[in-house]
Formats: structure tokens, C-alpha cells, sequence
């Protein structure tokens, strides 16, 4: 890992000792999980022993107490290796980062300590078949019957819910109040009436595993996540963090395939000379790295302002945009440099473009994320 302006040497060190285990033990199934959409949730144990299914949580409640910068790096680290990986952490993390931002202190110690050991597994299930970029749409509806809620409805490519131990779900206990009628709970996975699909079939990233829930269970009034109608809040929260999340995957991604157009220009020979010589090859490794750098300078100029404690929504949806944006181009880049090896599924540039694609629609579609950035410049 190369050190970038302004990040402590500590972020950089716990990032390379991630990287240096994902390199290891992740890089070498990667293609394995892809090819057999085998579930990444095969490498929690390991990922639990070096502390990672707690880095977003603090140390009182067992997480690993590190800073957004280390955390953002590290999970680079882990997507340069396994996207499919980092996308199943990422969705625990949604989970986490919803108990912590929105509940109480005693729900707070019934799931973070477990989570972040890697004892439990976590999912956020906020999407629906009609309520994607807008989940204020939403039709799951939470009705309070005595110290229980009955909720009902249905939810749509949620990652990790199959193999979850719990899934955080976001329902509607005042429908006529939109967006401030919406609340929280942590389900079970053991609850009665709650149903998961078979995984969904994935262009990419095909070890993380997406999955329809269908909910028609009562949950203990004691389940939900704050008061009621504080939902929508808690999620748009959860939202910023898990956008810096998928903007590190996309560098993690980036990474790699800029790693491997490299090397291929410098060993492949055309006409006895390498194709790094050529000076189109030179323009398109340099268009590749100037965006992987820019897109670095977005998510940490955001990484620096979670971490002051500051509201960082616009840097947030700004570092996602141009990153999700960015691993594309330099995916279809590094492809087209390999030429036709690298269409083959015997190298892993195909992998990558496929595994980019899915980062420009899920924690909000570009659109909506230049959505958010407008509206933010035109209330200042």
C-alpha cells in the first residue's frame, strides 16, 4: 500500500496487516466462490479472529475501535483480494451500524458483542420490489399489538439474509406519515413467519449472496430501534456510512485491475517489444490511475469528516459516485488492455467488470447519489 497525504501511519499499518492476510487466504478462492456463487460467509471465522467483523464498532461494544480512515483502507484491502467478501461484510456492517446509531443500550449488548466476535451474522433489509431508491415507498408495515408487532411485507436483494443470524428491518408503523412514519427492528432469524428466498442469480460479486425475504411474524416491542417513526433517520445515518463502504470496495477493485494492466503492458510483447511501450497503452494506464487517485482524494476527504463527527452525507454520496463511476472505467480499461485474454474466464479481468457493476446501483443508484449532492449545494 502506498501512503497518502494526511492518513496516520497506524491506519496504514492495520490496513496493510488486512491486506497482507486477504492477499493469503482470500485472493487464492476468490475465483472459486465467483465460478461455484459459493457464499463468502465461508471466510467469517478468520475475518472474525483478526477482528474484522467489528471494525465499524467501537471498543465498548467489542469492536475493534479503529478509525473510519483504517476502517475505509482495510476494506479496500479485502475488496483488491474478494469483492464478493467485502460486499458480505459490508452488508453486516449495515446491520451493526443500525443497532448502534438507532437502539438503546440494551439492545446494543445483545447483538454488537456477538456480531462483532463473528458469533452472529447480520442483514439490513430496507429494499423492496417497489422501494428502492426511494424507501419512503415502502409497503412493509409494522402494527403494534399490545407489547408485540405484527410485521408484514416483503423485501427484496437483501445481502446476507440467508445466511443471517439476525436482519434489521425497516417498516412502516404510520403509513400516512411517509418518511416519519418508518421504524426498525431486529428480527430473528429462528422468528416464525419469516421466509427467505434461494439466492438470487448474480451477474457479480456472486458470493455475496442476495436473497427476497418475506415477513409476516411478530417481534417483542422491546426489538424495535429507538422510538417510532425514527427509522427513516437511523437508515439515511447507516446510508452514509455504508457509502464510503462501497466506495472502498470500488478502489479495492480498482486497485486490482489497474495491478494487472500493469503488469500485463509490462510482460506482454508485440513485435518483440512490450505493449507498455506503446504510447495508447501509456494514455490508458494514466487515465486509469489519475481517476483511482481522485476517487481516493473523495472518500478520504469524507473519511476525515466522519471521523471529526461532522456531517459528511454530500462527501459521502460524492466518494460513492465518482468511485463506483471510476472502477468501471478502469475495469473495462485493464479488460481491454489484456485483449481477448482478458474476456477469457481463465484470468480475473472479466471478474472485476463484473463484479464493478453492481457498485453504481446498490446504497443509492448514481443518479440518486448526484440526487443527494444537488440538493445539498442548493440548501446551503
Amino acid at each position: 500500500m502506498n501512503p497518502r497525504l494526511g492518513v496516520h501511519e497506524d491506519d496504514l499499518e492495520i490496513a496493510a496487516a488486512i491486506g497482507r492476510y486477504a492477499a493469503a487466504e482470500l485472493a487464492p478462492r476468490a475465483a472459486e466462490l465467483d465460478e461455484q456463487a459459493r457464499s463468502a460467509t465461508c471466510h467469517v471465522r478468520g475475518l472474525s479472529e483478526l477482528g474484522v467483523m467489528g471494525m465499524n464498532l467501537p471498543e465498548r461494544w467489542g469492536g475493534a475501535g479503529i478509525s473510519p480512515t483504517a476502517l475505509v483502507l482495510s476494506i479496500a484491502e479485502i475488496a483488491r483480494s474478494c469483492a464478493a467478501t467485502s460486499s458480505m461484510i459490508g452488508a453486516h456492517y449495515l446491520a451493526t451500524d443500525s443497532i448502534l446509531i438507532g437502539a438503546d443500550d440494551d439492545l446494543r449488548a445483545q447483538y454488537l458483542p456477538r456480531a462483532a466476535r463473528g458469533d452472529i451474522l447480520g442483514a439490513f433489509a430496507l429494499t423492496e420490489p417497489r422501494a428502492g431508491s426511494n424507501p419512503a415507498d415502502m409497503s412493509t408495515w409494522a402494527h403494534r399489538e399490545g407489547d408485540q408487532y405484527h410485521l408484514s411485507g416483503v423485501k427484496h436483494f437483501i445481502s446476507n439474509a440467508g445466511e443471517a443470524d439476525f436482519i434489521v428491518v425497516y417498516a412502516k408503523t404510520d403509513p400516512q406519515a411517509g418518511s416519519r412514519g418508518i421504524s426498525a427492528f431486529v428480527v430473528d432469524k429462528d422468528t416464525p413467519g419469516l421466509q427467505v428466498s434461494q439466492p438470487e442469480r448474480l451477474m457479480g460479486i456472486r458470493g455475496g449472496h442476495a436473497f427476497e425475504v418475506a415477513l409476516d411474524c411478530r417481534v417483542p416491542a422491546s426489538r424495535r430501534l429507538g422510538e417510532e417513526g425514527s427509522g427513516f433517520r437511523t437508515a439515511m445515518k447507516v446510508l452514509d456510512n455504508s457509502r464510503l463502504d462501497v466506495a472502498a470496495t470500488s478502489l479495492g477493485i480498482a486497485q486490482a485491475a489497474l495491478d494487472a494492466a500493469v503488469s500485463w503492458a509490462r510482460e506482454r510483447l508485440i513485435g518483440g517489444q512490450p505493449l507498455a511501450d506503446k504510447q495508447g497503452i501509456q494514455w490508458m494506464l494514466a487515465d486509469m490511475k489519475l481517476r483511482l487517485e481522485a476517487a481516493w482524494a473523495l472518500t478520504l476527504q469524507a473519511t476525515h469528516k466522519r471521523g471529526l463527527g461532522e456531517r459528511f452525507s454530500m462527501e459521502s454520496a460524492m466518494a460513492k459516485l465518482y468511485a463506483s463511476e471510476a472502477v468501471g472505467f478502469i475495469t473495462d480499461r485493464a479488460l481491454q488492455i489484456h485483449g481477448g485474454y482478458g474476456y477469457t474466464r481463465d484470468m480475473p479481468l472479466e471478474r472485476y467488470a463484473r463484479d464493478a457493476r453492481i457498485l453504481r446501483i446498490y446504497e443509492g443508484s448514481s443518479e440518486i447519489q448526484r440526487t443527494i449532492i444537488a440538493r445539498q449545494m442548493l440548501a446551503e
